[in-house]
């Protein structure tokens, strides 16, 4: 009988990139990879601790997958880790953990033990670039990993203390990953990293890595996943006029307020962030931006989050992954006077969200009547296909049998569905 492995994942997209790549490994070895709500043999939970909600989410699923069976092999791996070594201790019924320099072997650990051997977690191999590209995983889009860890050190953020400082992947490695996935019929590659803007390998830096993928022959697609606004300028921008660009960039503002930003330690202003929207906006018009806005940051005033709030009005992003300040040990913000009460920051939440939800509605109407070129992800019972075109926008329409799935497909825009996350719908041309 197959033994039955589940994973969850929490936080960002490389912890999704990592994941897939293990999971892809258990596939290939024969193992039943079933989903983390039901009752398995071994839990893999891929966590996440940049803000102390993350913190309880990573908490709060270890518990679930010991409540479902408490008899399972239970791995705990990735940013919690490195953040709480005394993770296993504290929880009282983790298996193991595994911290970022060691994620690459959670396949590896989990074999030997099922085959009875036992691993000693420190003679796991330490590299956080061991992970194989993953040709079968939870996504339709096959996420590359180019590039981990952050020298930044912004006053708020714990990611360089649990990713460590940057490094970049080799052009060599990452040509192979994207082949590998072509190959297997993937049809959308999502560059992700910490800080990717900042690639730097053997003299590449970001804008000429893009450039070189966008060389590889084949019939695909490049989206960047979450970036900072730093490290690449005009020749990207440039690029987006390439047909295999998708015209989409997640560009973390952070603050709409000058002086935030600079307590923050980010490096950049709100004119130098509203000049390179503009650039890209007079290049591709429709482009879509959507962000990371912190509230509640310590010394933030009603004038500083109002300024904020006018910047996600004027840019109009079409989503805002809006976060409350959460104090992380060890970073300098933590230190910092006039710490906002909780109260005033679910308070800021709440009007950014109100504001990401008007401006994305805004957004999403003016492509009715337009065409998208929709990457089939899933097809429901009755017949609908949903997927996301190349502005990053969720698209449902009537499609035929489940062999669309993971395809492309232009379709034409008819009209857009009620609530908070409206979706466009469509028909196939």
């Amino acid at each position: 009988m197959k033994q039955r492995v589940a994973f969850k994942t929490l936080g960002c997209r490389l912890n999704q990139y990592e994941t897939d790549a293990i999971v892809s490994q258990f596939i290939a070895a024969g193992y039943d990879v079933v989903d983390f709500s039901e009752k398995a043999d071994a839990y893999v939970i891929n966590t996440c601790t940049v803000t102390g909600m993350s913190d309880h989410k990573s908490r709060q699923a270890i518990s679930q997958a010991h409540r479902r069976n408490p008899e399972a092999i239970l791995v705990a791996a990735g940013c919690m880790v490195d953040n709480h070594p005394d993770l296993a201790e504290t929880s009282g019924f983790i298996t193991y953990t595994v911290d970022n320099e060691r994620k690459g072997s959670v396949f590896q650990l989990l074999d030997s033990h099922f085959r009875g051997e036992i691993t000693d977690i420190n003679s796991l191999v330490r590299d956080r670039f061991a992970f194989t590209p993953a040709a079968k995983g939870f996504h339709s889009r096959s996420l590359i990993k180019i590039q981990d860890g952050c020298d930044n050190f912004c006053t708020f953020c714990i990611v360089p203390h649990v990713r460590g400082r940057a490094r970049s992947r080799p052009w060599k490695d990452i040509h192979q990953d994207i082949r590998h996935v072509l190959g297997a019929g993937f049809r959308e590659i999502v560059l992700t990293g910490v800080n990717i803007g900042r690639y730097e390998s053997e003299g590449w830096n970001f804008e000429r890595l893009v450039e070189q993928i966008l060389e590889i022959p084949g019939d695909f697609r490049v989206r960047i996943s979450s970036i900072e606004p730093e490290g690449f300028g005009d020749r990207l921008f440039r690029l987006f006029t390439h047909p295999g660009m998708t015209p989409h960039l997640h560009l973390c503002i952070q603050s709409g307020s000058d002086r935030i930003l600079q307590k923050m330690g980010r490096n950049y202003t709100v004119d130098d962030f509203r000049t390179m929207v503009h650039k890209i906006r007079s290049i591709v018009p429709d482009f879509n931006f959507t962000t990371d806005i912190m509230v509640g940051f310590p010394g933030e005033t009603e004038q500083d989050f109002t300024e904020t709030c006018q910047v996600a009005e004027e840019i109009g992003f079409s989503h805002i992954h809006t976060f409350r300040y959460s104090g992380r040990k060890g970073t300098r913000a933590e230190r910092l006077p006039e710490q906002i009460p909780e109260k005033i920051k679910s308070e800021r939440s709440l009007r950014i969200r109100e504001i990401s939800v008007e401006n994305k509605r805004h957004y999403r109407e003016g492509f009715i009547g337009k065409t998208q070129r929709v990457l089939v992800e899933k097809i429901n019972r009755q017949g609908f296909a949903g997927g996301y075109g190349e502005h990053y926008i969720p698209v449902t329409f009537r499609a035929g049998d489940s062999t669309w799935a993971k395809k492309v497909y232009d379709i034409r825009i008819t009209g857009i569905t009620e609530g908070d996350e409206p979706c466009l719908t469509g028909e196939l041309i």
